[in-house]
């Protein structure tokens, strides 16, 4: 038996064996583990965000613009902390969309970004909502959750 024939078998048996357990086991768990012990402080769970407010929360995007525009979450606005932005008209959008009250959670590029719990404690100090949080697993969770469309609603 050559190499290549050789090669060639354990490629054949290998994907019999990887299609075996995606049939008996499944697609693997693409989702974003998140518990009580791995959330930081003022951080939230996306499974908490749909449970308690069903999803109905005013989304903050914290990642740079270009991402947001390319696929930002549906009726999301925009507060990042570029230094090339005008972070006093975050501050006003962010005032004006919060008048009603109601959640908040931020979100940025990656479930370790400081960012989103920086933009989550501007949001806190306007004093317009009692609930603001930062999303555990970030852009990923949501991804994970099939809740990212390529576009979203907000200008």
């Amino acid at each position: 038996m050559t190499i290549g024939t050789q090669l060639l078998t354990i490629a054949c048996i290998s994907a019999l064996a990887a299609s075996a357990t995606f049939r008996i086991i499944g697609p693997p768990e693409r989702g974003v583990p998140c518990g009580p012990e791995l959330l930081q402080e003022h951080e939230i769970c996306l499974a908490q965000v749909m449970e308690r407010w069903q999803g109905k929360v005013l989304w903050i995007d914290a990642r740079p613009r270009a991402e947001w525009q390319a696929d930002g979450m549906p009726g999301s606005i925009l507060w990042n902390l570029d230094a090339r932005e005008d972070a006093n008209a975050f501050e006003q959008d962010a005032a004006a969309h919060l008048i009603e009250g109601g959640p908040v959670v931020v979100y940025c590029s990656e479930g370790s970004c400081g960012v989103s719990r920086e933009v989550a404690e501007k949001v806190r100090k306007l004093e317009l909502s009692q609930d603001v949080y930062a999303l555990h697993g970030g852009v990923g969770a949501l991804r994970a959750a099939g809740m990212l469309t390529g576009s979203r609603i907000t200008p």
